[in-house]
């Protein structure tokens, strides 16, 4: 950031907080007409906030096109800038916003597709009840928010987080085992040995996104013969539509222990055949540390993580 002398900031002729947000917006929206319904201006006057902007900095922030707006070069450094920027204003609004006494304020929380579905997004009502000044955002994605990036506050993790900057909270260990519906069994038989799979219908993750832990398709594998290749009559890029494909029957599947608690209709399948165990952490950015709001909801699941342990 550009200082004064006398060591303040100095964003030269334009560079006001009122055309970066403007930019910010519609960087992140590609076009003019999308910010503009985001800051509630119109087209022209977002055009204008951004031409009054490359005219202060003497360099072109956007190519223009018919399809749309392309950052360039010089726009995508101010971006980046501004998104970091952004991000941190917006954090320590947050933080200014908790209370002394009780926590408040938003928390945004991401975690793997099937973990934020099957197990998570149950137990967020007894938390908001005991907490209704926090306001909950559940993002469920496979692939990994950049949480230094406040792309989220909170994560629930299948791995050790790799960024130094990141705290980290030991939450579970997930367990993988196998399972099919009673009427596949009644239909194609149990299998009574690993390599019994060779014959059976395998459902298994898909190739075309993240997996939520790297062992997820142990089971394409498991007890196989050597130069003989198994292959699946399903791959999904989706542990819960994997889940639902083999409770309807279509063949056998490795779930986590997490989603299988409650179903209905599952049997497992080689019960001395252990599949992996993933640990899930509960991680969060080093300048959230003092939040109260992240420390309240980290104790709840831990909370329900010993009940079920107990239970």
């Amino acid at each position: 950031m550009p200082t004064s002398l006398g060591g303040a900031p100095s964003w030269g002729r334009g560079m006001d907080w009122d055309k970066l947000r403007v930019f910010h917006a519609v960087a992140e929206a590609g076009s003019f007409t999308h910010a503009g319904e985001t800051l509630n201006l119109s087209q022209s006057a977002v055009s204008r906030q951004i031409s009054a902007l490359e005219e202060s900095l003497s360099v072109p922030l956007f190519h223009r096109h018919a399809r749309g707006l392309i950052l360039t070069e010089q726009g995508d450094l101010l971006f980046r800038t501004a998104r970091e920027v952004f991000a941190k204003l917006a954090m320590t609004e947050a933080m200014l916003q908790e209370s002394k006494d009780r926590p408040r304020g938003p928390l945004k929380v991401t975690a793997a597709v099937a973990f934020g579905g099957a197990w998570l997004a149950p137990r967020i009502r007894e938390f908001l009840d005991h907490y209704p000044e926090i306001q909950i955002s559940l993002v469920v994605d496979d692939a990994e928010l950049d949480l230094s990036m406040r792309e989220a506050d909170v994560a629930i993790r299948m791995s050790p987080p790799r960024q130094p900057d990141l705290v980290q909270r030991h939450l579970m260990t997930v367990r993988y085992n196998i399972y099919a519906s009673a009427e596949y069994v009644k239909k194609h038989g149990m299998p009574q040995k690993a390599e019994d799979l060779d014959k059976h219908r395998i459902i298994i993750y898909g190739t075309d996104a993240r997996p939520p832990t790297p062992s997820v398709n142990w089971l394409i594998d498991a007890g196989s013969n050597a130069g003989h290749e198994r292959r699946p009559i399903l791959t999904v890029n989706n542990v819960y539509a994997i889940f639902r494909a083999a409770e309807s029957g279509l063949g056998l599947a490795a779930l986590p222990d997490y989603m299988t608690h409650e179903a209905q209709g599952l049997v497992r399948v080689l019960v001395d055949l252990p599949g992996p165990e993933v640990e899930a952490y509960f991680v969060y950015p080093e300048e959230l540390r003092s939040s109260k709001r992240i420390a309240v909801f980290r104790d709840f699941l831990l909370r329900k993580v010993a009940e079920a342990k107990n239970g």
